[in-house]
């Protein structure tokens, strides 16, 4: 990684969703409970990091599909379910539901990631600007204000609020000239292939993508664990103070396509 024709970095961006705020793990175990499924919360945590990447398949399928439509939003949970092997559609249906009621309007990533705060405070002690991209509802700014990130963060880029939608490159573009920055000054943080990475990279900007549980195979961008692993890595690359790459390091591929 490295930011192109010398430049030098001067941010990071990140998605909210699967990177500084976790899904809910323990209202779905809660929920699937009631329905007479008894999960552990880290099994259901895997299964989410494994569904997230076949998301990333079927969005690659149904390209200009959005990411926060009904349909797009249900497919996650079906794929969760399914990686439960709780595929039954009574199940589903009755998951779907509880979710489209569930903590209205934000829904079911209203958890901080426990790195999310620590990781922009050191990227903005490096000197970094910081601010989010996200494919939201209009809520996301107001979530993570409630969550204490807030403070941390330059500014917040909603796609209901400025009618751009990732992997659209003009939602990167329209946040490179919010920080008055060219897009080889700024790297991107987040959790889909398709939507993040691709969408970062097609307007110009390098981009880290989110990999909690190593699911995600040989890909052709720098992998982090999380978002403090993520700052540290871009930090190292760009030898800027910040800790060294260690496990970051090791988590970049070469020579892999998109798909798994």
């Amino acid at each position: 990684m490295g930011t192109n024709r010398g430049e030098t970095l001067r941010a990071i961006f990140f998605d909210a969703g699967n990177t500084l705020v976790r899904m809910n793990y323990a209202a779905i175990v809660e929920q699937l409970a009631v329905l007479g499924h008894q999960v552990a919360l880290d099994v259901v945590q895997e299964a989410e990091w494994r569904a997230r990447v076949r998301l990333d398949d079927e969005l690659l399928a149904r390209p200009g599909v959005s990411t926060e439509s009904g349909p797009s939003r249900h497919a996650y949970l079906r794929l969760v379910l399914e990686e439960l092997g709780l595929a039954d559609e009574a199940t589903a249906r009755a998951m779907i539901l509880w979710r489209e009621r569930y903590h209205a309007p934000i829904g079911i990533f209203d958890i901080v990631d426990p790195e999310a705060a620590a990781a922009l405070i050191l990227a903005r002690q490096a000197g970094l600007r910081t601010a989010v991209i996200s494919n939201s509802n209009g809520t996301v700014e107001a979530l993570l204000t409630s969550l204490g990130l807030a403070p941390h963060l330059d500014f917040v880029v909603d796609s209901f609020v400025v009618g751009l939608e990732k992997p659209d490159a003009r939602i990167f573009q329209l946040a490179v000239t919010r920080a008055g920055l060219e897009p080889s000054q700024a790297v991107y943080v987040g959790d889909l292939y398709s939507v993040d990475v691709a969408g970062a990279r097609g307007a110009g900007l390098d981009a880290v993508l989110i990999d909690p549980g190593g699911h995600w195979g040989r890909r052709d961008c720098p992998r982090a664990s999380g978002p403090m692993e993520a700052v540290r890595l871009v930090l190292a690359r760009q030898n800027i103070a910040g800790g060294p790459a260690t496990q970051a390091g090791r988590r970049e591929d070469t020579g892999a396509g998109p798909r798994r």
